[in-house]
Formats: structure tokens, sequence, C-alpha cells
């Protein structure tokens, strides 16, 4: 061996060594080849909302005491929203608000987000002002709905004349509704009510997302390099699309693509259509800190006037996630359906002159 090919590689041998003490000093937990290990479980439940109040204009964060009234404000509802219901409470009035869960269910978290030690007043951080961007035309006419949405409380029964009904049958309710699917705890990753929980599993090669919220597994291959990273062919679609991702330093690129267009809209966070399928999603991992995720993710379609990106932290959690078992009680699906062929019936009876 000549003696330029000894010195290559007592250098690799020195780079290798200073890169792994390097690795080890920093106290991010690594993989066995230096990468960054996500591996573990996150409890991502935040009372920092997704898009900010209107008043806070552009302002990104917030003071101690500001984030300190939120925590106590929280801590009181659930004091209140714990007791005990009054037994010989009355009926609501026709049309009032009957009420959802009880707060025990509930796991909304407990304090703001915090992202570089400040408080936080927005998931969103741009725009500039927190807030979703306008729709477009496109995105309007989509989240009016296959069955118009927006005009269920036009009248009784207002569905009846039309051919095929939103509460025709249990296919014709929402995935969301139904305990399949739920984009906004999917991708972009948004914090929820509850089943916050998200366990990752990391390899060298993958990297899955388990997702609480409709107990969905996203199963992301890890590309050498953003080059070599190749999506499906366009024709091969999901509801959650498909991801793949690179290493970029320290922080994995997951970018996902080829999302599935359906006839549906989510009754749940935001009411959202299912994605276009022109959406682009880039998500970005990385640590904050030894037990802290910093998740960040920028959205793309035509259903928005411009891209929106967001970023919010993960903390690790001994908590363990468990299955999301809607379909066993999920009365509602049933009930919507027996309340939809009633309001029909009283209609019916009602134009007939029946008594």
């Amino acid at each position: 061996m000549s003696i330029n090919g000894r010195t290559r590689i007592a250098f690799i041998l020195v780079a290798s060594l200073a890169c792994a003490g390097a690795a080890a000093a920093d106290d991010t937990p690594r993989t066995p080849g230096g990468k960054p290990d996500f591996s573990g479980n996150y409890d991502i439940s935040t009372l920092t909302p997704i898009q900010r109040s209107p008043e806070l204009g552009e302002r990104l964060t917030l003071t101690e005491a500001e984030a300190e009234e939120i925590r106590l404000r929280e801590a009181r509802n659930i004091e209140t929203r714990s007791q005990a219901s009054d037994p010989d409470r009355t009926a609501p009035p026709v049309g009032g608000n009957i009420g959802a869960y009880n707060y025990f269910f509930m796991d909304r978290g407990t304090s703001a987000v915090k992202v570089g030690g400040k408080y936080r007043t927005s998931v969103l951080t741009d725009p500039p002002n927190g807030r979703f961007p306008p729709l477009t035309e496109r995105g309007k006419a989509r989240r009016d709905g296959l069955y118009g949405f927006s005009k269920k409380n036009t009248g009784p029964a207002w569905w009846r004349d039309r051919e095929v009904g939103p509460y025709d049958d249990p296919e014709s309710l929402s995935i969301a509704d139904r305990c399949v699917f739920s984009l906004e705890a999917t991708i972009p990753i948004y914090s929820k009510s509850y089943n916050n929980i998200k366990t990752i599993v990391q390899t060298d090669t993958h990297l899955v997302i388990l997702i609480e919220w409709m107990h969905y597994a996203r199963i992301i291959p890890i590309s050498p390099s953003r080059e070599a990273a190749m999506h499906l062919p366009d024709t091969i679609r999901s509801r959650a699309g498909d991801s793949v991702a690179w290493w970029e330093g320290d922080t994995l690129v997951i970018d996902t693509t080829n999302f599935l267009e359906e006839n549906w809209i989510a009754t749940t966070l935001f009411r959202e259509p299912s994605p276009p399928a022109d959406q682009h999603v880039i998500e970005r991992l990385s640590f904050q800190d030894p037990d802290t995720l910093l998740y960040q993710f920028t959205l793309e379609s035509g259903d928005w006037e411009a891209p929106y990106s967001g970023e919010y932290t993960w903390p690790a959690t001994d908590a363990k996630l468990y299955e999301f078992a809607c379909h066993e009680g999920n009365y509602a699906t049933g009930n919507t359906l027996r309340g939809a062929r009633f309001e029909e019936r009283r209609v019916e009876a009602a134009s007939s002159g029946a008594p």
C-alpha cells in the first residue's frame, strides 16, 4: 500500500472518530450510524391554537404572564367541567347545544407550546399573521361539499329532493364520522382534543409514525439523499399520500405527494374535504433538545391562494399509545341515520296534512 493510501485511511478513521465523539457530546439520541434517533412516544397536546387570534396580528410569541394565564384558564376549565352534572336539569331548548363528550375524555394539554424558549401565539407561522391564507374559488367550492353541507340548516330535511343525500346510508357520512381516517391528525399532524400520542419507530431505512387518532401508521422510506428519494407513480395514491424522506444534516425531511382526492368532508377539526390531488406537504423532524422534537411543516395546494407553514414541539412522554377503538362505540353513525329518517317522516307527514 502506498503512503498516500495509508494517509487517506488514517484521515478517514480520525474523521469518523471525531464525528462519533461530536455525536456523543451533544446528548442527541442517535442510531449506531450516527443519525438522530427519533424512536419513542410523544404527547403533542397543546393549548396553542392552530390559527392565531386576529387581534394579535403578526405577533409570534406570548409573554410568560400570558402563557401562565392560558395555563390557569385551562385548569379552571377542567375543574369546572369535571363537576358532576345536575341529575334534575331540564332538557336543552330546541336547537340548543346538547354538548359532546364529558371533559373527562378530553386531553388538550396543560400549556401553550414553547419553541426556542418562547411561548407561541399559534402553530401557524406563515403567513406572518399566523392564519390560513384565503381559499381559492376551487377551495371554496370543494368545502361547500358534495352534498352542500353549508346549506344543511336551511330547513327541515332539506336533502329530501336530492337524488343522493348526505344521510342516505353509512357510506354517505364522512370517513371521520365513520372512524376510518382523520386527515388533520395524520398530515400535517395537528394537536387535537384528545388521543394526541404519537409513536415513532425508526430504522436506517424507514420511519414509522403511528397516529393514535384513527390508529393510522405512516410508513416512510428514508433515502440516502433528496435525489435518491423517489415517489410512487402518479397513478398510485392514498388518503395520506406517498411519503419519502432524506436527511439534511440532523433534520429528517419528509416529502409527501400522490394524495387521493375523494368526495368526502371531514367534520372534525376544520371540516376539511379530502386532500386535493395536487396537495404537497413537506415536514421536518429535528431535536430541539434530547427530550423534545421540533415538528415543522409546509403545505401547498390549489385550494389555497398561498402555501402555509407551521411548527410546534413534540415532548417525549412515558404515556402509551392505545388503540383508537372508535368503531366499537360509534353510536353517532346509527343515531344520525335514525334521526334523518325521523326528520323525513315528520316533514312528509306535515306536507301531506297528516295529523
